[in-house]
């Protein structure tokens, strides 16, 4: 039987693996394969994931069990939702498929598709789970990626914003508040008896920087104080984001 492969990609807008259980030759041939391209090209290496490794096992199974290969069965969820279920918090995540004789094989074949390619070389993806099974001399590989998203406590979160804001420009950050957080809960207007001069609310998939817009009323110099509150997201899907609003006092 000759070589088939197909590559899939979502998005929201080391080199070894630390598991509890030893991972096959050929999973680990691929994972260090797929390392070593990247740090040729000087992208950072990819950390092994247990929960996209357990995502990648269970498509492995189905495609083994009906020896073809596909991102998606009949009555199967999708790429995003079997990330989900399996544990993975993710901002992107892209999905590589190949059937062959050897793990060989199927590294070489990704590398020569466009696709499978772009999905092992993107510079955006920080983890990779690879699940390779046998059925009569046959490998099903399914190499599945995210860009990750760290898991922060909702206090976690207002300090990375906090830390930004005065970065941003000079502004007294009020300690955390039960008033901002039901106010970030909240779809409009504000919790609390005082009134703020200013209200934004922003969704993000990593707190690495606050909206222009923020930055810009910080830095007009119109307030004197802010308090920042964080809460669950309002992202019911697959992918994993944080829920902030700021509230801005003159």
């Amino acid at each position: 039987m000759g070589l088939r492969l197909v590559a899939g990609l979502l998005f929201c807008f080391v080199l070894a693996p630390v598991r509890a259980q030893a991972i096959s030759v050929a999973e680990q041939y691929l994972f260090q394969a797929a390392n070593a391209e990247r740090a040729q090209r000087g992208l950072p290496a990819l950390r092994w994931d247990d929960a996209l490794y357990r995502a990648a096992q269970k498509h492995a199974q189905e495609m083994a069990k009906r020896e073809s290969i596909s991102h998606q069965y009949p009555g199967e969820p999708e790429l995003a939702d079997r990330g989900k279920s399996a544990g993975a918090k993710f901002s992107v995540i892209a999905e590589n498929v190949a059937e062959a004789g050897t793990a060989v094989r199927i590294h070489d074949a990704w590398m020569n598709s466009a696709g499978h390619r772009a999905n092992l070389l993107d510079p955006r993806v920080d983890a990779v789970g690879i699940s390779v099974l046998q059925r009569d001399g046959q490998l099903y590989a399914v190499q599945d990626f995210e860009r990750t998203v760290a898991i922060l406590s909702v206090e976690s979160q207002e300090k990375v914003v906090a830390r930004l804001m005065l970065a941003a420009g000079s502004i007294k950050i009020l300690p955390e508040s039960d008033d901002a957080r039901q106010t970030c809960a909240m779809s409009k207007g504000y919790s609390g008896v005082r009134e703020p001069n200013f209200v934004t609310h922003f969704t993000a998939v990593d707190l690495s920087r606050i909206p222009d817009s923020l930055v810009a009323q910080i830095q007009s110099g119109r307030y004197r104080e802010a308090v920042v509150g964080a809460c669950a997201s309002k992202n019911s899907g697959a992918f994993t984001t944080y829920n902030i609003a700021v509230m801005l006092y003159q």
